[in-house]
Protein backbone atom coordinates (compact mmCIF):
# COMPACT_ATOMS: atom_id res chain seq x y z
CA UNK A 1 0.00 0.00 0.00
CA UNK A 2 1.49 3.16 -1.35
CA UNK A 3 2.21 6.03 1.92
CA UNK A 4 0.43 9.10 1.69
CA UNK A 5 3.44 11.28 0.99
CA UNK A 6 3.83 9.30 -2.09
CA UNK A 7 -0.11 9.34 -2.99
CA UNK A 8 0.57 13.48 -2.85
CA UNK A 9 3.07 13.32 -5.39
CA UNK A 10 0.98 10.86 -7.61
CA UNK A 11 -0.68 13.12 -10.07
CA UNK A 12 2.34 16.02 -11.23
CA UNK A 13 0.36 19.02 -12.11
CA UNK A 14 1.74 22.23 -11.41
CA UNK A 15 -0.56 23.47 -8.17
CA UNK A 16 -0.90 20.26 -6.48
CA UNK A 17 3.27 19.59 -6.84
CA UNK A 18 3.19 23.25 -5.18
CA UNK A 19 0.80 21.88 -2.68
CA UNK A 20 3.04 18.58 -1.37
CA UNK A 21 6.06 20.61 -1.63
CA UNK A 22 4.51 23.21 0.49
CA UNK A 23 3.48 20.53 3.06
CA UNK A 24 7.07 19.54 3.47
CA UNK A 25 7.95 22.64 4.22
CA UNK A 26 5.48 23.56 6.94
CA UNK A 27 6.83 20.21 8.97
CA UNK A 28 9.96 21.82 9.18
CA UNK A 29 8.90 25.49 10.65
CA UNK A 30 11.73 27.38 13.27
CA UNK A 31 9.55 30.19 14.60
CA UNK A 32 12.80 31.93 15.96
CA UNK A 33 14.70 31.41 12.82
CA UNK A 34 11.95 33.02 10.54
CA UNK A 35 11.68 36.02 12.84
CA UNK A 36 15.58 36.47 12.69
CA UNK A 37 16.44 36.02 9.13
CA UNK A 38 12.98 38.15 7.88
CA UNK A 39 14.36 40.65 9.98
CA UNK A 40 17.68 40.53 8.27
CA UNK A 41 16.83 41.38 4.84
CA UNK A 42 16.34 44.74 4.86
CA UNK A 43 14.05 44.86 1.87
CA UNK A 44 11.75 42.85 2.75
CA UNK A 45 11.27 38.81 3.05
CA UNK A 46 8.73 36.50 3.69
CA UNK A 47 9.86 32.95 5.13
CA UNK A 48 8.00 29.93 6.48
CA UNK A 49 11.01 29.65 8.53
CA UNK A 50 12.80 26.49 7.17
CA UNK A 51 16.18 26.49 8.14
CA UNK A 52 18.42 26.74 4.95
CA UNK A 53 19.81 23.03 5.13
CA UNK A 54 16.76 21.51 5.26
CA UNK A 55 15.15 23.50 2.06
CA UNK A 56 18.17 22.08 0.04
CA UNK A 57 17.71 18.81 1.38
CA UNK A 58 13.63 18.85 0.45
CA UNK A 59 14.76 20.01 -2.82
CA UNK A 60 16.91 17.16 -3.49
CA UNK A 61 14.83 14.70 -2.05
CA UNK A 62 11.15 16.10 -3.85
CA UNK A 63 13.33 16.56 -6.94
CA UNK A 64 13.64 12.75 -7.10
CA UNK A 65 9.64 12.69 -7.85
CA UNK A 66 9.93 15.05 -10.82
CA UNK A 67 13.15 13.99 -12.43
CA UNK A 68 11.85 12.26 -15.17
CA UNK A 69 9.62 15.16 -15.96
CA UNK A 70 10.09 16.85 -19.47
CA UNK A 71 12.38 20.10 -18.99
CA UNK A 72 9.19 22.10 -20.34
CA UNK A 73 6.66 20.40 -17.62
CA UNK A 74 9.62 20.76 -14.50
CA UNK A 75 10.24 24.61 -15.62
CA UNK A 76 6.19 24.77 -15.29
CA UNK A 77 6.14 23.56 -11.97
CA UNK A 78 9.05 25.61 -10.89
CA UNK A 79 7.14 28.60 -12.18
CA UNK A 80 4.08 27.39 -9.77
CA UNK A 81 6.71 27.79 -6.93
CA UNK A 82 7.62 31.15 -7.90
CA UNK A 83 4.68 33.05 -7.89
CA UNK A 84 4.80 32.23 -4.10
CA UNK A 85 5.78 34.79 -1.73
CA UNK A 86 7.44 32.52 0.71
CA UNK A 87 11.43 32.34 -0.21
CA UNK A 88 11.93 28.81 0.49
CA UNK A 89 9.49 28.03 -2.65
CA UNK A 90 11.64 29.75 -4.32
CA UNK A 91 14.46 28.68 -3.36
CA UNK A 92 13.28 24.85 -4.32
CA UNK A 93 12.64 26.18 -7.76
CA UNK A 94 15.99 27.64 -8.58
CA UNK A 95 17.54 23.93 -7.32
CA UNK A 96 15.39 22.18 -9.71
CA UNK A 97 16.06 24.60 -12.43
CA UNK A 98 19.66 24.21 -11.72
CA UNK A 99 19.64 20.37 -11.46
CA UNK A 100 18.61 20.25 -15.21
CA UNK A 101 21.21 22.56 -16.61
CA UNK A 102 22.44 19.32 -19.22
CA UNK A 103 19.27 20.28 -20.67
CA UNK A 104 19.37 23.98 -21.07
CA UNK A 105 19.16 25.12 -24.69
CA UNK A 106 19.73 28.91 -25.76
CA UNK A 107 15.57 29.26 -25.87
CA UNK A 108 15.48 29.03 -22.07
CA UNK A 109 17.61 33.06 -22.00
CA UNK A 110 14.09 34.86 -22.07
CA UNK A 111 12.26 32.37 -19.70
CA UNK A 112 15.22 32.73 -17.21
CA UNK A 113 15.68 36.94 -17.82
CA UNK A 114 11.63 36.53 -17.01
CA UNK A 115 11.75 35.29 -13.91
CA UNK A 116 14.83 37.21 -12.94
CA UNK A 117 12.51 40.15 -13.77
CA UNK A 118 9.05 38.76 -12.11
CA UNK A 119 9.85 36.62 -8.96
CA UNK A 120 13.11 38.23 -7.95
CA UNK A 121 12.91 40.93 -4.40
CA UNK A 122 15.84 39.74 -2.55
CA UNK A 123 19.21 39.38 -2.88
CA UNK A 124 19.04 36.05 -1.62
CA UNK A 125 17.17 35.01 -4.07
CA UNK A 126 19.10 37.22 -6.84
CA UNK A 127 22.07 35.49 -5.32
CA UNK A 128 20.92 32.04 -5.84
CA UNK A 129 19.86 31.70 -9.26
CA UNK A 130 22.12 33.89 -10.85
CA UNK A 131 25.35 32.04 -9.54
CA UNK A 132 23.53 29.07 -9.91
CA UNK A 133 20.99 28.34 -12.64
CA UNK A 134 21.56 31.49 -14.58
CA UNK A 135 24.96 31.45 -13.84
CA UNK A 136 25.40 27.95 -16.03
CA UNK A 137 23.03 28.87 -18.48
CA UNK A 138 25.32 32.14 -19.55
CA UNK A 139 28.69 30.26 -19.60
CA UNK A 140 27.60 27.80 -21.51
CA UNK A 141 26.06 30.63 -24.09
CA UNK A 142 27.72 33.43 -24.01
CA UNK A 143 26.24 34.96 -26.88
CA UNK A 144 23.64 36.24 -24.36
CA UNK A 145 26.45 38.34 -22.72
CA UNK A 146 25.74 41.72 -24.39
CA UNK A 147 22.23 41.16 -23.06
CA UNK A 148 23.49 40.67 -19.55
CA UNK A 149 25.28 44.16 -20.01
CA UNK A 150 21.73 45.65 -20.84
CA UNK A 151 20.35 44.72 -17.57
CA UNK A 152 22.85 47.36 -16.08
CA UNK A 153 20.72 50.29 -17.60
CA UNK A 154 17.36 48.58 -15.89
CA UNK A 155 15.27 50.58 -13.05
CA UNK A 156 15.11 47.02 -11.77
CA UNK A 157 17.92 46.87 -9.17
CA UNK A 158 17.87 43.28 -9.16
CA UNK A 159 19.13 42.94 -12.66
CA UNK A 160 21.53 45.26 -12.05
CA UNK A 161 23.00 43.03 -9.62
CA UNK A 162 22.19 39.84 -10.93
CA UNK A 163 24.53 41.63 -14.25
CA UNK A 164 27.11 41.07 -11.65
CA UNK A 165 26.32 38.41 -9.65
CA UNK A 166 25.62 36.19 -12.88
CA UNK A 167 29.01 36.53 -14.11
CA UNK A 168 31.00 34.81 -11.00
CA UNK A 169 30.63 31.09 -12.51
CA UNK A 170 32.22 32.03 -15.69
CA UNK A 171 34.71 33.53 -13.67
CA UNK A 172 35.40 30.66 -11.48
CA UNK A 173 35.70 28.70 -14.57
CA UNK A 174 38.40 31.00 -16.25
CA UNK A 175 36.23 33.11 -18.90
CA UNK A 176 34.89 36.21 -19.57
CA UNK A 177 36.87 38.06 -16.77
CA UNK A 178 36.95 41.12 -19.53
CA UNK A 179 33.39 41.12 -20.13
CA UNK A 180 33.28 41.23 -16.15
CA UNK A 181 35.39 44.58 -15.96
CA UNK A 182 32.22 46.12 -18.64
CA UNK A 183 29.93 45.07 -15.88
CA UNK A 184 31.67 46.56 -13.82
CA UNK A 185 32.85 49.43 -15.65
CA UNK A 186 28.77 50.32 -16.16
CA UNK A 187 28.11 49.43 -12.77
CA UNK A 188 30.76 51.68 -11.26
CA UNK A 189 28.96 54.56 -10.21
CA UNK A 190 25.75 52.46 -9.03
CA UNK A 191 24.46 54.51 -5.90
CA UNK A 192 22.61 51.39 -4.56
CA UNK A 193 24.27 49.67 -2.04
CA UNK A 194 22.74 46.18 -2.82
CA UNK A 195 24.20 46.45 -6.67
CA UNK A 196 27.60 47.90 -5.48
CA UNK A 197 27.69 44.60 -3.32
CA UNK A 198 27.10 42.73 -6.05
CA UNK A 199 29.64 44.09 -8.42
CA UNK A 200 32.74 43.78 -5.65
CA UNK A 201 31.86 40.91 -5.22
CA UNK A 202 32.47 39.79 -9.11
CA UNK A 203 35.43 41.37 -8.93
CA UNK A 204 36.40 39.47 -5.65
CA UNK A 205 35.78 36.30 -7.42
CA UNK A 206 37.35 37.16 -10.65
CA UNK A 207 40.51 37.58 -8.29
CA UNK A 208 40.76 34.16 -7.67
CA UNK A 209 41.54 32.85 -11.18
CA UNK A 210 42.57 36.57 -12.43
CA UNK A 211 44.38 38.63 -9.18
CA UNK A 212 47.16 40.44 -11.46
CA UNK A 213 44.26 41.39 -14.23
CA UNK A 214 42.01 42.66 -11.01
CA UNK A 215 44.16 44.51 -9.00
CA UNK A 216 45.18 46.52 -12.22
CA UNK A 217 41.36 46.93 -12.80
CA UNK A 218 40.82 48.19 -8.99
CA UNK A 219 44.14 50.45 -8.81
CA UNK A 220 43.13 52.21 -11.86
CA UNK A 221 39.64 53.00 -10.60
CA UNK A 222 39.67 53.01 -7.35
CA UNK A 223 39.02 56.93 -6.48
CA UNK A 224 35.76 56.60 -8.60
CA UNK A 225 34.39 53.38 -6.74
CA UNK A 226 32.02 53.70 -3.71
CA UNK A 227 33.43 52.24 -0.78
CA UNK A 228 31.70 49.31 -0.52
CA UNK A 229 32.21 47.84 -3.46
CA UNK A 230 36.08 48.78 -3.35
CA UNK A 231 36.08 46.78 -0.26
CA UNK A 232 34.76 43.61 -1.37
CA UNK A 233 36.99 44.05 -4.33
CA UNK A 234 40.23 44.10 -2.99
CA UNK A 235 38.99 41.14 0.15
CA UNK A 236 41.39 38.33 -1.48
CA UNK A 237 44.49 41.18 -2.10
CA UNK A 238 47.46 40.52 0.57
CA UNK A 239 47.57 43.16 2.82
CA UNK A 240 50.27 44.93 1.53
CA UNK A 241 48.03 45.36 -1.93
CA UNK A 242 44.58 46.03 0.22
CA UNK A 243 46.87 49.33 2.05
CA UNK A 244 48.36 50.50 -1.51
CA UNK A 245 44.56 50.66 -3.18
CA UNK A 246 43.07 52.25 -0.08
CA UNK A 247 46.08 54.74 -0.22
CA UNK A 248 45.96 55.90 -3.02
CA UNK A 249 42.48 57.21 -3.02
Amino acid sequence: MKSRDNESWGHLDRKGTRDAVVRELKKHVDEKYRRGAEAYFKEGILLYGVRANKVRKIAADSFKKIRKENKKALFGICEELLRSKYSEEKTIAFAWAYRVQRQYTPRDFRLFELWLKRYVGNWGSCDDFCRHAFGVFLYRFPQFLPDVLAWTDSKNRWLRRGAAVIMIYSLRMGEHLDFAFNIADALVKDEDYLVQNGYGWMLKDASIRFPSQVLRYVEGHAREMPRRALRYAIERFTPEQRHKVMGSI
